[in-house]
């Protein structure tokens, strides 16, 4: 901003990324990019499409206090099918059609079935659910990091609302680049394997999040758990 000032039209960004691992922003990141989008008159998007109604019923907006100028959200607004949306304030929303000039459509826009599916979702989600969705992502993670210590291996870990995550890197890890240098994606890999084999199916990359639901119970943690334990003795291995 300091270079080219006006000349930013916008800034997109994943407030908690999902597309690295699970990264958390930095303590005043979201404020500063707030506050410098404003004074440079340039739109700060957010990329909903995995924290929105996953970290927060109002996504990650409403659990960091940041409110962006647009935001995009995925299949998670129609509970799981093909579906996705935008929205974001009056005066710019305005410029769609028919109010506005900017034509806008798709094959599956405004399908009944991923609307009545993303209606009754939204219904079913409450305060209470994410404070406990959060609570088994805490323990799921403490067991994970438990399971490492046993065996010397250095991990990292995160929650944040239904998103979880972990790194096997020395240190944390709080953007792309270091996920790059600091993470032992061959490890991940071993672990990947040997979860697999005991029925627990992972994300296949390392760079990817993962997302609780409120049907992984505590039987279901317990089990991960356990199958972590066995699978962090693969993982060791060279």
């Amino acid at each position: 901003f300091a270079e080219l000032g006006a000349e930013i039209a916008a800034v997109i960004i994943e407030p908690v990324a999902g597309n690295m691992g699970l990264v958390q922003p930095q303590p005043g990141f979201l404020q500063l990019l707030r506050d410098l989008t404003q004074r440079h008159g340039a739109l700060l998007i957010f990329d909903e499409v995995m924290t929105g109604f996953r970290v927060a019923r109002g996504g990650a907006q409403e659990r960091f206090g940041i409110l962006p100028d647009l935001t995009c959200l995925g299949k998670v607004v129609g509970g799981g099918l093909p579906c996705a949306a935008y929205g974001g304030r009056r005066e710019i929303m305005q410029h769609v059609a028919p109010l506005g000039a900017m034509y806008q459509a798709g094959t599956l826009s405004g399908n009944p079935l991923a609307m009545a599916a993303g209606i009754a979702t939204l219904k079913q989600l409450t305060p209470e659910m994410y404070v406990e969705l959060e609570r088994c992502g805490t323990r799921l993670m403490e067991g994970m990091r438990a399971a490492a210590a046993q065996h010397d291996i250095p991990i990292q870990t995160a929650v944040v609302g239904s998103m979880i995550g972990f790194f096997f890197a020395p240190e944390p890890v709080t953007s792309y680049a270091e996920a790059k240098r600091l993470c032992d994606t061959a490890r991940y890999a071993r672990f990947f394997h040997a979860m697999l084999e005991q029925g627990v199916y992972l994300a296949p990359s390392q760079f990817e999040a993962g997302f609780l639901s409120v049907l992984h119970d505590e039987a279901i943690i317990d089990r991960t758990i356990e199958a972590a334990q066995s699978a962090m003795n693969a993982a060791r291995e060279a």
